[in-house]
Parts: structure tokens; sequence; C-alpha cells
């Protein structure tokens, strides 16, 4: 037997690295009875000297300085998060939240799912009179709209294209009613937490992220039609569909209509955009700003494709066309004359607005006949019933949104932890907070 396999005799102790008291000793077999997020382990078989292991908690835990936890399933108590690392003396309320949660929650219009839900948050800790602490942020929301007789089909056969299967196939148990931990009202915990990050960058560099629909189905808004300097939140939420060009989106509509009266569903587009960004977020190697962007928005549900500043379409176009040009402008500063980068070089933030696009995946769950499988392994027909969007873009409008911005607040906190520790060099770096007039670093920089 080789030297690092654990033998039917061994032991194992735990040992949690949070502050809390060892757990002590116990068999393999009790492995899943632990629940800390961080867990060291020393195995040891007997006449051999102790291995350290140390266990991560995984696919909870988001960021690396702005850090968020969420938990809640579609048919649970409640969707929750946790915020660690927010800085103390932002001022926060319930209502800076609930914006954000009533523009993602369901019963929206008749192009998205008819759950009723009010989406009510609630801050449990880390404010005390109206600003932050600096401490953990809690924030809850229940579920009151639960149908969960709708799912007794689902729990014997599963749902194709869904997590059904690989959530059973992982975890050899999974929850029927609402598809659990896979569905999308886990996002909730990210858009409490992304209205968090929205208010620290406007609040501290004037940085504005935004997301319309750009896309449904075969209804494709024209390159160049929408201006992403100007366009702003009253035009994109100004119809039901978030697309901020009124003809295309009564189109976007339309095409949603049709699958939805049939039972059918469609994917789409969304395009983001962030504004007034800092120079110099990103590092070099693996974490690219562009990298952390890729993972976080693909990390959404029924997310199938990323594409970055010129994306794809750049493979089209030679080096010479696809160059941003440098100049000067009016105001002694260095820019681009066009963005194909997107915004992003060398995985660091260039000062230019930075735009992206993800693509959605049809709905899985739709009321059409399918072929499938039962969980013992017999093929049937399924028709899925349950309250779903016939089109998820319009409601991931804001869940793109808060992903960008958990990125580029956490990319924010590292750039001035380590590249603002000390006086910059002003003829060559912009502090990523502007000086206030007549403050110490208004004179260093003048």
């Amino acid at each position: 037997m080789a030297s690092s396999s654990i033998s039917s005799k061994s032991f194992l102790k735990a040992v949690r690295t949070d502050g809390g008291r060892d757990i002590g000793f116990f068999q393999q077999s009790d492995l899943h009875r632990l629940c800390a997020r961080t867990v060291q382990i020393s195995v040891q078989r007997r006449g051999a000297s102790p291995r350290k292991l140390e266990i991560q908690a995984t696919g909870n835990n988001f960021g690396k300085y702005f850090q968020v936890s969420t938990s809640g399933e579609s048919h649970g108590g409640s969707v929750d998060c946790i915020i660690s690392g927010c800085p103390p003396r932002l001022p926060l309320s319930e209502a800076d939240v609930q914006f954000e949660l009533d523009r993602r929650r369901p019963g929206q219009s008749r192009i998205t799912t008819p759950r009723k839900e009010t989406d009510t948050c609630r801050i449990n800790s880390g404010i005390a009179d109206g600003v932050t602490t600096g401490t953990a942020i809690s924030i809850s929301v229940p579920n009151k709209d639960q149908r969960g007789h709708d799912y007794a089909e689902m729990s014997k056969a599963y749902r194709p294209s869904h997590a059904d299967a690989t959530y059973d196939w992982k975890y050899g148990v999974r929850s029927i009613q609402g598809g659990g931990r896979s569905s999308a009202r886990e996002t909730i915990g990210r858009v409490a937490a992304g209205a968090v990050a929205k208010k620290i960058l406007k609040m501290k560099t004037g940085t504005e992220v935004l997301a319309y629909v750009s896309q449904v189905h075969k209804v494709v808004l024209p390159e160049g039609l929408i201006d992403h300097e100007s366009v702003t939140q009253e035009q994109v939420e100004s119809n039901i569909v978030r697309c901020p060009d009124p003809e295309y989106a009564q189109k976007m509509i339309d095409a949603i209509d049709v699958v939805r009266v049939r039972g059918d569903s469609v994917g789409g587009v969304v395009t983001c955009i962030v504004r007034n960004v800092p120079r110099g977020l990103g590092a070099p190697v693996f974490d690219k700003l562009e990298a952390d962007l890729a993972k976080a928005v693909m990390s959404l549900p029924a997310t199938k494709g990323f594409e970055f500043g010129s994306g794809f379409g750049g493979t089209f176009m030679t080096g010479s066309e696809h160059n941003d040009e440098f100049y000067v402008d009016e105001n002694g500063r260095t820019r681009t004359r066009t963005n194909r980068s997107g915004g992003i070089q060398g995985g660091i933030s260039n000062g230019e607005t930075i735009y992206m696009r993800v693509a959605f995946k049809p709905t899985s769950t739709i009321s059409k006949k399918q072929n499938t499988v039962t969980r013992d392994g017999n093929e049937t027909q399924l028709i899925a019933r349950g309250r779903h969007d016939p089109c998820v873009v319009p409601r991931a409008v804001p869940m793109v949104e808060a992903m960008v911005a958990l990125v580029v607040v956490d990319q924010l906190m590292a750039h001035m932890a380590q590249c603002e520790m000390f006086p910059i060099n002003s003829s060559l770096q912009e502090p990523a907070i502007p000086a206030e007039p007549g403050s110490p670093l208004a004179a260093h920089l003048a």
C-alpha cells in the first residue's frame, strides 16, 4: 500500500483554523460531518509520521479581499450572504440593497417567471448608525412562494441540460424542489453583495457598472447602435427586456412571447460596461482583470460564453487593424483612439471603458415533452412543471453587474494595498481615488 493511502484502521485528527476548538478524532467515514469553511487534518498511520492536509469548503465563496459567501436554495427557508472585508464607515441601508434585488426578483413581467417573491432583504449585522462597521455584513432574504409539489416528476427523472443529473453524480443526493442550489435563486446573495460593491465603486472612484440585453434569440442589436459612453440605467430599465433601444426591445419581447406561449425558451446575450475605471487594476499572469471577470460571470447559472473587447471578431483583423493607437488628449492624458482591447491591456486596466458580452443558453426547464432518463437508469419522457423564465437574460442584467462589480472592487482593494502604499510615481501613475482639492495628496500630485 502506498505511503499516502489511508487504511481502514487510520484515524484522523481535524483542527479548525478559524479559532474554534479541535474537532477531535474520527473515522474516515465521518468526514461528511465537517462543516467548517477551512479544516486542517493530520493523517497518521501507526508507525508513520503524521501528514498535514487542508480542506477548503468549495463553491460558495468569492473574492480575495472583498469576500462574499452565499448560502440558500430555491425552496429553503432563505437565501443569505456574508460579506467580509467591506471598508468601515460606508453609508449603507437595506434600501441600497433592495433596489438591486428588485431588479433581479421574479414575477416582474410576462416574460419572466410568474413566481411571486418580494425578495425583501434584511441586514442582520455589520451596520451601526447607518454605516458599515468593518465587520462581517450578513444579509438574508426569505423564500415565501414555494411550490414543492411542482417538482414531483423531477424527483424521478432528470431534466435535459439541467444540473439534476450532475448533482446526483457528484454528491449522491440533491435537493429536488426548485433545483436546490443550482437554481438561479442563489444569485440573490450575489446581487445583494454586488449592491454594496457598486456603492463603494461609485463613491470612491466614480466607477459605474452597467449592463443591458443586446441579443434575444435571433434579435441582435447592431454593433455601435448603443453609445457606451452615454447610455444610462434609465434607458436600460425603460422596458421589461432591459434593452436600451426601444425598437429592438420590442422585437426582443415579441421573440420571447412567441416561445413562451409554446412552453419553450430562448437564450440571449448581456453586454456589460464599466465606465471611469481607475488605471492599474489587475495583475500579470494568473490574476489578470479579464480572467477574473471571465470566471465571475461564467459562474452565473445558464452562462455558455464570454467575449471581451473585440472578442472572437478580433481574430478576423490584422495587428495594424486591431491595435489601439495611443494619443494625448486635451488634458494631457494618454488615451487610446479605439478600444478594441476592451479597457484592459496585459491584464491591467488602462482607464478606458471596459466592455464584455456574456452568452446565456435557453432556459433548460420547459413544458414540452422531452426524452430523458430516470434516476434509476430507465429511459422515459418528461414534461417539466414549475415556474420558469422563458428567457433568462432580462433578469440576468443585475446579476452580471453584481459579479463584475465584485471583481472590480476586489481588484481595487488589491491595487491600493500594493501600489499605493507609498507615494505614487506621478509622472507615470494616477491615484485610484481622485485627490480632493487642498488635500496633501493633491499637493503632492501638483
